[in-house]
């Protein structure tokens, strides 16, 4: 991958260290980023299968996002986006390729203006972090027991579970930070990312009963493309004696092979939640200890969705509904209502100019996203998005999810298979679950032009010119 150049890189951040002077009293920013943390597994989210009374305790204090999106749900595209504001095509990180870390990103921007700057956690970007004054990642997904960190370059094994340790190191960051700045922390847990290996204060919750198997559990993808049914993430099919940590008993199987293998994934799945949602607890309550909790944002997010046995599924990749949605809470002392709700199409370019924003500095014009300080305030811009694009690009690795892009509105959602030539439409007032088709269905012809035209608009709008459409760069 060639390394960029930014000849205006310094320029541009001479004039956001000047705006920053301007303004005396700055907040705090945390940033909770967990990976693969579908939003239907959060309390406050409406979850029948589980509480995350902690990560509630953020959006019972700030505001809840209902339609917040990824624009490429995978890990390392999702995490360049987080810090650059801009689409895949756009930051160079379309698939798992190593991110070019010359490039402007928002903790850049944030360290020149005066802020302390901290990454702990997963970083999962092939490169090492940029524009922070401590680092301390995990060498690509990590372990969840005794994992191995490298810390300002120099790798090390500590002993312990995983989320309890990025929460350890992120309250010794806020600890000895210099008082005299602000400070940025992207708090990163690793949970709950496969293979779901809970820790033994959790390792027996659920034992006793029977998690709900979602609606779709038995959808047999007969009106979509091919797509759905080439995927290698079934839960019945694809799921490994690994995942369930064992062998399913002898004799074991057609539906109540899956429903066990199913039983096994969530209980540990869920695990993994409750010990990153108590993680989150501990963080919490040192901002409240240590009077930090009126002058700190906290902004909770998930790196893209996941299938929690939905259509048979888990994973993510898709743009079918709990993929393509992720989870966002955002505490704004000041700025945001306690228990507010925004159905705002919000999508993960919005997080770096949201957080430029909330700092006090100017958001960068080559940022794809927007702010979402208005709608925290209650005041969403009359021209607010009305549609949202997505693209995908990792195959056949992995998961064989066929590359595709499309738009979703509030109400509809047009995909495009581009390797296979094969559409989908659904419309998602009436059919939510996304189990009909419609695209052969002649009364929705209509639409579905309209759908086109919205989705060569937004696609232009993005600037994406197809360039990885053929062929992605490597690490």
């Amino acid at each position: 991958m060639k390394t960029i150049s930014f000849p205006l890189l310094a320029l541009v951040l001479l004039a956001v260290t000047a705006r920053a002077a301007e303004k005396p009293t700055r907040p705090n920013i945390l940033v909770i980023f967990s990976d693969d943390h579908a939003s239907h597994a959060l309390s406050c989210y409406g979850s029948k299968i589980n509480t995350t009374p902690n990560l509630d305790r953020i959006a019972a204090g700030g505001m809840r996002f209902t339609n917040a999106f990824v624009t490429n749900s995978i890990c390392t595209p999702s995490r360049a986006t987080l810090m650059t504001g801009k689409y895949s095509h756009i930051n160079g990180v379309p698939v798992f390729n190593t991110f070019d870390g010359a490039q402007p990103t928002v903790a850049k921007y944030l360290q020149a203006a005066g802020y302390h700057t901290g990454m702990i956690g997963k970083w999962h970007l092939g490169s090492d972090p940029t524009g922070f004054d401590y680092w301390s990642i995990l060498p690509g997904q990590g372990r969840y027991h005794d994992p191995e960190f490298i810390e300002m370059g120099v790798k090390k094994v500590v002993k312990g579970y995983v989320s309890d340790i990025i929460a350890d190191q992120s309250l010794a960051f806020l600890e000895t930070r210099p008082k005299d700045k602000p400070f940025l922390l992207f708090s990163n847990p690793k949970a709950p990312h496969r293979p779901w290996e809970p820790d033994a204060r959790h390792a027996h919750m659920y034992d006793d009963i029977d998690i709900p198997e979602p609606a779709t559990f038995g959808d047999d993808y007969a009106s979509r493309s091919s797509a759905a049914s080439e995927a290698t993430m079934r839960i019945d099919r694809d799921l490994t004696n690994n995942d369930t940590k064992g062998a399913p008993p002898a004799g074991l199987e057609g539906l109540a092979l899956k429903k066990w293998k199913y039983q096994r994934y969530m209980k540990d799945y869920l695990r993994c939640v409750a010990s990153m949602d108590d993680n989150v607890g501990r963080m919490l309550d040192y901002l409240e200890k240590n009077q930090l909790m009126e002058n700190t944002v906290i902004i909770y997010a998930s790196d893209n969705g996941f299938y929690l046995g939905d259509h048979n599924w888990f994973d993510k990749r898709f743009m079918y509904e709990f993929s393509l949605r992720v989870p966002l809470l955002v505490k704004a002392p000041g700025l945001t209502k306690p228990g507010a709700v925004s159905e705002r199409i919000v999508q993960n370019t919005d997080f770096a100019p949201t957080i430029m924003d909330l700092a006090g500095l100017p958001v960068p014009a080559d940022m794809q996203g927007r702010s979402l300080a208005p709608v925290l305030r209650g005041e969403p811009p009359a021209d607010w998005r009305t549609a949202m694009y997505y693209r995908y690009y990792h195959y056949p690795q992995d998961h064989r999810v066929q590359p595709h892009y499309g738009v979703r509105t509030a109400k509809e959602k047009l995909i495009y298979f581009n390797k296979i030539n094969a559409w989908e439409f659904y419309d998602l007032a009436k059919d939510p679950d996304e189990l009909h088709n419609l695209i052969e269905d002649p009364a929705a012809a209509p639409r579905i032009e309209a759908m086109k035209k919205e989705l060569a608009r937004v696609k232009a709008e993005a600037k994406d010119d197809d360039r990885f459409a053929d062929q992605v760069p490597g690490r």
